[in-house]
């Protein structure tokens, strides 16, 4: 116990540091992936060396980011703008919804501000918040920094491994174990990316019909968020709803907003995930949530981002030793803790070549 909260402080204290390493690896994942996607193009896979294919996914990866990164900067900004303007549709949607309910005195931004909103100033608010858009945009710069050195890395990484010990068993252990959580976690990022563009792109469609400003920043906001268990859709569809409320001031406009953007979340959550990703970590839905709990209390917004990744490899690494196994068995949704488990020798305990 002393040991796990030692850990978890040093984890906290530092967030700083860590969290810019790991997403780098994660960003490592996607790059390797997406260079092994094209490896697979008839044209490309066929006069594109190796290296050369990284170097496309790099680039498209870096675009994709920087133009998301763009996309944020230039809303957020608009989206401050434009909030006084949006405060009188909320006011005349806060009086409608108070004459259906049969309230006697209809509300008033002054009453608003002196009963309920005295504490909030909305100015301070807003520079924060481009404040924090600011530090995204730095830590995104670190991010690539590392991921580029974690990238030159990977050419040493297997003779590093080998030279780990001098027992082919043990090296052949940690190749397995590595090899599993690089198969789980880089299927899961790769899967979960692309459900989450179709989402993005889903919820874009629908806004942009409805009539939603900043549809396109909006739908980026919810792609993001959907990395987030449980929490990132509830939250990727509340904050469209919320302005859409004061830009419309129509609670049946605001209705319809919250229907299609839920129908695109039941249809991605409940079909098109499970379709294609399975049961690709094999982790148990209280452990999805413990874990998210966990991570995003010691990293925040990050940690609750990285927390599925995390978790299904420290399963991965549990289900490797007989003597934390069970642990893995108890984490994992059916007690099936993972192909290397399967190819360890019941006598000797260490995985075999």
């Amino acid at each position: 116990m002393a040991i796990a909260i030692m850990a978890g402080f040093l984890l906290y204290i530092g967030r700083s540091i860590i969290v810019p390493i790991v997403m780098a690896a994660i960003v490592v994942y996607v790059i390797v992936g997406l260079a092994h996607y094209l490896d697979r193009l008839p044209v490309l896979g066929r006069y594109l060396p190796g290296w050369l294919r990284q170097l496309v996914a790099v680039f498209a990866i870096g675009a994709a980011i920087a133009s998301m990164i763009a996309l944020i900067i230039t809303n957020a900004s608009s989206v401050a703008a434009v909030i006084p303007r949006y405060q009188e549709q909320l006011l005349s949607l806060i009086q409608s919804a108070a004459v259906h309910l049969g309230v006697q005195e209809e509300p008033t931004w002054t009453t608003l501000r002196d009963q309920v909103l005295a504490e909030i100033e909305f100015r301070p608010l807003i520079q924060t918040t481009l404040s924090s858009v600011s530090q995204i945009v730095a830590v995104a710069a670190v991010v690539f920094i590392y991921a580029g050195f974690l990238l030159s890395e990977r050419v040493t990484f297997g003779t590093k491994i080998s030279r780990l010990s001098s027992d082919p068993e043990t090296v052949a252990e940690i190749n397995a174990i590595l090899a599993e959580v690089n198969d789980r976690v880089g299927a899961y990022l790769a899967l979960k990316t692309f459900v989450n563009i179709v989402l993005g792109a889903i919820s874009w469609v629908m806004m942009s019909v409805v009539g939603v400003e900043f549809a396109a920043f909006w739908a980026v906001l919810i792609g993001l968020l959907n990395y987030i268990p449980y929490v990132g859709s509830f939250i990727g569809v509340l904050f469209p709803v919320v302005l859409s409320a004061m830009q419309f001031g129509d609670i049946g406009t605001v209705l319809l907003v919250l229907l299609v953007l839920s129908a695109a979340q039941m249809f991605v959550g409940s079909i098109l995930e499970p379709y294609i990703m399975g049961n690709s970590l094999n982790l148990s839905p209280t452990v999805i949530l413990l874990g998210l709990a966990i991570w995003s209390a010691l990293w925040g917004i990050p940690g609750a981002i990285l927390s599925v990744p995390i978790m299904a490899s420290l399963v991965i690494v549990l289900a490797s030793f007989q003597s934390t196994r069970p642990f893995a068995v108890m984490l994992s949704r059916n007690g099936q803790v993972g192909e290397a488990i399967e190819r360890r020798d019941p006598e000797t305990g260490p995985l075999v070549s």
